[in-house]
């Protein structure tokens, strides 16, 4: 098959895996700048123009879109979309996974076990919103940060108050979400692959950070889920459309919570901790559902 893989560094471990991974299989790769393709919409003839080519070839596309381009790079997803090719993770998927406040609405309506959160419209009641997630401490996130980045741990009343305002005088949309003290900034990655569960860690924060991030310094062991915290985890894929995506959970006195979910993890921790060859699952998975 001719497979693409949308990503901007073909340098990335990610990416590098995925291209190794499928050449091994006898495929030919081919990484793509999604912002360098030229979308034209014609009337029964959508396609794709790269470089100095039309992308008329292509069998499968995995997306590899960063946060930041995130609006264009679903654009190019959609497109490949209305040209019938297979995508690991469609375009509305990756555009509901990164909008937290819509994923959330989403694994509520389902019944899906998540730290209270809060939306509010630039509230100036701070309290009253505190007291809706239980008090304080509790945690500030934008909307769309992605890797730790835009999220705040208020451990009082008026810290949240300064936050919220700095926050709100930004214009920047955020959720206000209890803080899971028992979780001790520990959550847990579970990487799923065709609706199952491929491989999970525990990630745990450095020493005075809640934030369990591997880009942040944290550090990942390998971990066997329980039963709850699977079932969690492949429900919560299903309900948002995600067959390809990582499920970041906390455990609670109440039982595994959802954190959030990301439709283009990353791979290199996972499989260094898991010693899992996930790049080899997302690969079969196209094959199983290509042919």
């Amino acid at each position: 098959m001719n497979i693409v893989i949308l990503s901007r560094n073909a340098n990335l471990y990610s990416t590098a895996r995925l291209v190794e991974e499928g050449e091994q299989r006898g495929h030919l790769i081919e990484v793509i700048d999604p912002l360098k393709c030229d979308l034209i919409i014609e009337r029964e003839k959508p396609t794709i123009y790269y470089k100095d080519r039309y992308l008329d070839y292509v069998d499968a596309i995995v997306p590899r879109i960063g946060a930041s381009v995130t609006f264009y790079g679903c654009a190019v997803v959609r497109q490949f979309e209305m040209m019938n090719i297979f995508t690991t993770v469609t375009s509305d998927a990756i555009i509901r996974s990164r909008d937290k406040l819509h994923s959330f609405q989403g694994l509520s309506k389902v019944g899906i076990g998540m730290p209270k959160t809060v939306f509010t419209n630039y509230s100036r009641d701070i309290e009253e919103v505190l007291e809706h997630v239980g008090g304080t401490p509790v945690v500030i996130k934008l909307l769309e940060g992605t890797q730790g980045i835009g999220v705040v741990l208020a451990e009082t009343k008026n810290a949240a108050q300064s936050v919220l305002e700095a926050f709100n005088g930004l214009q920047a949309r955020v959720i206000i979400q209890e803080y899971i003290e028992e979780a001790n900034g520990a959550d847990l990655r579970a990487l799923i692959v065709d609706g199952q569960v491929i491989g999970a860690m525990k990630r745990q924060g450095v020493e005075g950070e809640f934030r369990s991030n591997l880009h942040r310094g944290g550090a990942a062991n390998y971990i066997k889920l329980n039963e709850a915290e699977l079932k969690l985890a492949i429900k919560a894929a299903r309900a948002l459309k995600l067959p390809v995506c990582g499920v970041d959970m906390l455990q609670s006195k109440r039982g595994p919570l959802i954190l959030e979910i990301n439709s283009t993890p990353g791979l290199e921790g996972i499989e260094k901790v898991t010693k899992k060859n996930i790049a080899k699952a997302i690969i079969t998975y196209i094959e199983r559902n290509r042919n």
